[in-house]
Parts: structure tokens; C-alpha cells; sequence
């Protein structure tokens, strides 16, 4: 059987779809990859591609989508809700069948190293195929964001995994490496006070006491007149989205306010979604091959 990787690059431009288009032709045109889902999100700047495919194929389709983002993208003219240190921000590897974690982390140094060398943009390695502990958490690397990592670059122990040890001067720098299925899940509050969503998104994420593997930031809407409460839940199977959910349901009652929505950005593990139907309908016994479409050829 053939080896399956996922990738979920995240690229630094979500409002123009002309360069979008552009950026994402390399996921369309190779054979062997197949892309699966692009979400551009104007307030954040920022677009999420999910692609699958063969690993060498969706590597090569890779390296060249990240050379169209950095002729593409300026970064010293980017502005969003959105954390980024880089044109091609974060480039996650994800094992999806018969391809062990193993082999997704060796797969996203190969990428790393080529795309330093092919385009002089310093790389570092993170979560599974990270180089130290510091560096496993992608919050930690990106933390300064562009404008800041020209002189957090500098530091011995910010040294790149690969290339220069200097920012490019317009695609600044990429995170690579590989990863469990991430469900990028988003919660939008009724109010345009970003101090409450940044309020609540700290008491959820791990790194400020809140639950293991979910990280949050407050983000502003601008064009929508709310705020949102930005998720990352890296590993569904321990940490459940209803869970998260309805601790911000219950924190954003303390400020009077409601929740008023959420999404999904991208693509998602159908588990995730049936442990949440599950338990707002309070299924008992229930098991994901009493759907239909588990049992699709």
C-alpha cells in the first residue's frame, strides 16, 4: 500500500486571491499530491491549505508553493490578527497511512533543508522533529513575531535548524516539522472587546495553566465588529473539543457575554466531530462505525 503525508502549510496572505492562486498552483499541478482545502481569512491575513498525497511528491509540491510565497509576500508590509514570523509561516507533516511519525519527521528535514537551500530563508524545527525541548512548542519560535526575529535570530540559542542565521529581508522565516492531526477550532464572542477573548483564551491554553495540548489567543475581527478566541487543539483524542468549548462558553458568561459561533478551519478528523456529537446528544455506547460512511471503500 502506498505511503499517505498530509501537510498543512500556512502562508502569510489571506486577503488577495489572485496571489493565493498563484501560491497554491504548485498543490494543483503535481502528480501524486491532491489538494483537499485552502481557507483565506482576511483578518487573520493568512490561508490554511490542506493537501495529501505521496511524501516525495507532496514535499516537492511544498518546497515550490513556499518559493511562489516568498517572491509573493512581503512581510515587511503584512499586517493581521494572526501570530507570524514568516511568508510561508508553518509547514506541519502529518502521518496518514501506513507512514509512521518517524518517517513524517525525517520527511519534514528533507523539506527543511531544501527549502533553506533553495531559497535562503532560515528554517526551524519544531514539535516532533524539534531539535531541543525549547523548540517542540511553536508559540516559543514564532514569539517576536517578523518584526522581532531579525534580533531573536541572533541568539545562540535561537541559531535556524537550517540556513542563514539572519531573517530574509521579505519572507522572513519558516517553521517546519511533523505533527498529530491539529483541529484548528475557533470561538467567536458577541462583544468587540478583544481583552475578554484574550482573557478567556489564556485560562484555556496549556502554557498558562489551562488545558494540555490547546493553544488560544484572542483575536480581533475587525470587519465582523466581534472578537474570536483562536484555537489550536493538538491532540483531539485527549483534550476534546466540547470540552474546550464549553469552558468558554461558561468563562464568557462572567463578562455577559455570549458566544455566538464557531468554525472549523480546514480539514478535520472526522473523530473529533463525532466525540462532540456524541456528547451534546448524550449517545451512549456509541462507536464511529455506526456511520455510514466509515465503511466507504
Amino acid at each position: 500500500m502506498p505511503k499517505i503525508v498530509e501537510c498543512v502549510p500556512n502562508f502569510s496572505e489571506g486577503r488577495d486571491l489572485e496571489k493565493i492562486q498563484r501560491i497554491i498552483a504548485p498543490f494543483i499541478k503535481t502528480e501524486g499530491c491532491r489538494l483537499l482545502d485552502y481557507s483565506p481569512d482576511k483578518d487573520h491575513n493568512r490561508v490554511v491549505v490542506t493537501v495529501m498525497g505521496e511524501p516525495r511528491s507532496v514535499k516537492k509540491a511544498v518546497i515550490e508553493a513556499v518559493g511562489k510565497a516568498a517572491a509573493e509576500i512581503d512581510m515587511t508590509k503584512h499586517k493581521g490578527g494572526h501570530p507570524r514570523m514568516g511568508a510561508t509561516d508553518v509547514v506541519p507533516f502529518i502521518p496518514i497511512k501506513d507512514m509512521t511519525m518517524e518517517e513524517a519527521v525525517a520527511l519534514s528535514k528533507e523539506a527543511a533543508r531544501e527549502i533553506a537551500a533553495n531559497y535562503n530563508i532560515p528554517i526551524f524545527l519544531y514539535e516532533k522533529a524539534a531539535s531541543s525541548p525549547a523548540r517542540e512548542n511553536l508559540a516559543n519560535i514564532r514569539k517576536g513575531e517578523f518584526e522581532g526575529m531579525a534580533e531573536k535570530i541572533k541568539m545562540p540559542e535561537w541559531r535556524p535548524d537550517f540556513g542563514p542565521a539572519s531573517v530574509h529581508p521579505t519572507a522572513g522565516a519558516t517553521v517546519v516539522g511533523a505533527r498529530m492531526p491539529l483541529v484548528a477550532f475557533n470561538i467567536n464572542l458577541g462583544t468587540q472587546n478583544l481583552g475578554i477573548a484574550d482573557k478567556i483564551a489564556k485560562n484555556i491554553r496549556h502554557i498558562s495553566g489551562g488545558f494540555r495540548y490547546t493553544k488560544a489567543i484572542g483575536v480581533d475581527l475587525k470587519d465582523r465588529g466581534i472578537v474570536q478566541v483562536s484555537i489550536n487543539m493538538t491532540d483531539y483524542t485527549k483534550t476534546a473539543l466540547y470540552r474546550v468549548f464549553e469552558t468558554v462558553r461558561f468563562e464568557a458568561e462572567r463578562y455577559g457575554v455570549p458566544v455566538i459561533g464557531s468554525e472549523i478551519i480546514g480539514l478535520t478528523p472526522m473523530e473529533a466531530l463525532i466525540d462532540t456529537a456524541a456528547y451534546y446528544l448524550r449517545l451512549e455506547d456509541f462507536k464511529p462505525d455506526q456511520i455510514i460512511e466509515h465503511w466507504l471503500l
